[in-house]
């Protein structure tokens, strides 16, 4: 009997679905070989994650960004994870910006659900969701406290950036919202991302650190979100440089 061909847009389909699987089985073949010969196993003897103490010190101490003033800072705790709040501003005439953080506690622990805790604490309205990309240049690493040859090159992130509100009986107000996690050489607001990252790490013996992030500055009652893009992303560039100077270095290297 003759073997019917799939049609083309299945064929499509197939290709990248056998290119993943490919790249798993590398993933798996490189990862395991030299476990295999050393009798070293590494979901025997986990990977440590080698800043934790930073990790934990910016827990309590928040960020330092250049040019900004934190006028108020204090620990909440909602979904079962305690965030550090901060409230920064560059004018006193202005309304201050609110930063949520929340550090990497321990060598397992995964980025997950941290946007949903965020949105069950705030319960706002939430639309116009893009992605904010964009980049951290070594100088800005360099304003923010690293060490020279810290960062050899830009890094890339891609944050999700929408616009938030509240209403009464809350009191009504309205955010333009940038969101990530951050880690040493880049960040992005999908988990997955992360992970894979982390998984790549791995096969070089060390581990990729994190912290979520999220800034909302007030706007205009529904006002147009479009208008903080250039505001929230160089603020967003300047909490990522810190974290990069400061926090997310890893040690060990």
């Amino acid at each position: 009997m003759k073997s019917v061909p799939l049609p083309n847009f299945m064929q499509r389909f197939q290709f990248p679905k056998v290119v993943v699987l490919a790249f798993l089985l590398v993933l798996l073949a490189v990862g395991a070989i030299p476990g295999y010969l050393t009798g070293h196993w590494s979901w025997s003897q986990p990977i440590k994650v080698s800043n934790l103490d930073q990790l934990h010190h910016l827990r309590q101490t928040g960020i330092t960004i250049p040019g900004w003033q934190t006028t108020k800072q204090e620990a909440i705790t909602f979904g079962g994870h305690q965030w550090l709040l901060q409230q920064l501003q560059q004018d006193a005439q202005k309304p201050a910006i609110k930063l949520l953080i929340f550090p990497q506690k321990g060598d397992q622990d995964q980025p997950q659900v941290e946007w949903m805790d965020i949105d069950g604490l705030i319960d706002w309205q939430t639309d116009s969701l893009s992605q904010l990309p964009f980049k951290v240049e070594p100088d800005l690493v360099q304003e923010a406290g690293g060490l020279p040859g810290t960062l050899p090159k830009a890094v890339n992130v891609e944050a999700r950036f929408f616009r938030g509100w509240t209403q009464p009986p809350k009191l009504a107000q309205t955010f333009a919202v940038l969101q990530w996690y951050a880690w040493s050489d880049g960040g992005n607001s999908s988990p997955s991302r992360w992970f894979w990252a982390d998984q790549l790490a791995q096969l070089h013996q060390r581990r990729v650190s994190w912290v979520a992030v999220s800034l909302q500055i007030p706007i205009e009652p529904l006002g147009n979100i479009e208008l903080s893009r250039p505001e929230i992303m160089t603020l967003g560039q300047k909490i990522q440089a810190a974290l990069m100077a400061n926090t997310l270095l890893d040690v060990a290297e």
